[in-house]
């Protein structure tokens, strides 16, 4: 891959309160060097309107310190609000979007997009369909194992992004277990997932980690850490890494992925920084080396 790899911050996943969203978005532009972020409400379309006007105002702010910024869709809209939503993101986005549902894919049919993790793009001959629709950029799904994720690249002119760090979406429901888990259904669930900012844990009979549950979304327990992993990517071709926002000090870890792609931090110092950073956090690379997800190898 040819030119300086680039960071890039995946959109928060979390129902953070519209000040501490906005203020979030702040520090990332004015104290960061991340140079692409993503932007959006990607799991539920209940959150959006308590959300939008931070949204906004982040997207301005970041845009102005020389950020560009790529707004997510929804993964997946189940209502009719979710849709007319999906509708408007397509028609008057100011800048490129990343679908996360085949039905995004269809309303940018013609227009440059990104291709999100929610896709299940597995193959180069899906990538080549895709890619004549006008994707110009893919994050594949996270179960892709290096030697999978290799053939892609190998197939595609496209641009590749490699989450690196952070939470791993796993699957997505009709239904809500954060609003069943507080005795609320679905349509009365008081957001219930505003009271977990990094997650609802979720242990197995015998208090193991299993998962981590986000409204109607299932996450990895632990965080997917790929330093040791940039190496071999960049070797495929990959350019753009990804990190998942967490309710951490992001502004660190941004600074730490920045000094292992400029070869200032070697990957076993910057695990050793991460668990300072989030305590007692279970760190996780199978998915790349083609085992269980919740495995770690490296190191």
């Amino acid at each position: 891959m040819s030119g300086p790899a680039r960071l890039s911050l995946g959109p928060v996943l979390y129902f953070w309160e519209a000040d501490r969203l906005r203020d979030f978005y702040f520090r990332i532009a004015e104290e960061t060097d991340v140079e692409i972020v993503y932007l959006g409400e990607v799991v539920c379309g209940k959150r959006l309107p308590f959300l939008s006007e931070a949204l906004g105002a982040a997207a301005e702010r970041l845009r102005a310190a020389g950020k560009e910024v790529v707004l997510s869709s929804l993964a997946l809209p189940g209502e009719r609000r979710d849709l007319a939503a999906l509708r408007e993101l397509a028609a008057t986005a100011d800048g490129p979007v990343e679908a996360n549902d085949f039905g995004a894919v269809r309303l940018l049919r013609g227009r440059p997009h990104v291709l999100g993790p929610y896709l299940n793009v597995y193959n180069e001959g899906t990538l080549a369909v895709l890619a004549r629709n006008g994707a110009v950029r893919c994050c594949p799904p996270p179960e892709l194992p290096a030697t999978a994720f290799a053939r892609l690249v190998a197939g595609s002119r496209l641009e590749f992004e490699l989450q690196i760090f952070g939470r791993q979406p796993l699957a997505l429901s009709a239904r809500c277990y954060h609003a069943r888990s507080r005795g609320r259904r679905k349509d009365n669930c008081q957001y219930a997932c505003g009271e977990d900012a990094d997650g609802m844990p979720v242990e197995t009979l015998d208090g193991r980690a299993f998962v981590a549950v986000n409204g109607i979304q299932t996450l990895s327990a632990g965080y997917v850490e790929l330093s040791a992993a940039v190496e071999e990517a960049r070797a495929m071709g990959v350019g753009i890494f990804r990190l998942m926002p967490q309710a951490l000090d992001m502004v660190a870890v941004i600074g730490l992925y920045r000094a292992l792609l400029e070869a200032r931090i070697a990957p076993v110092e910057l695990r050793a920084r991460l668990a300072e950073l989030a305590p007692g956090t279970a760190f996780a690379d199978g998915y790349w080396h083609g085992c269980a997800g919740m495995a770690r190898l490296a190191g």
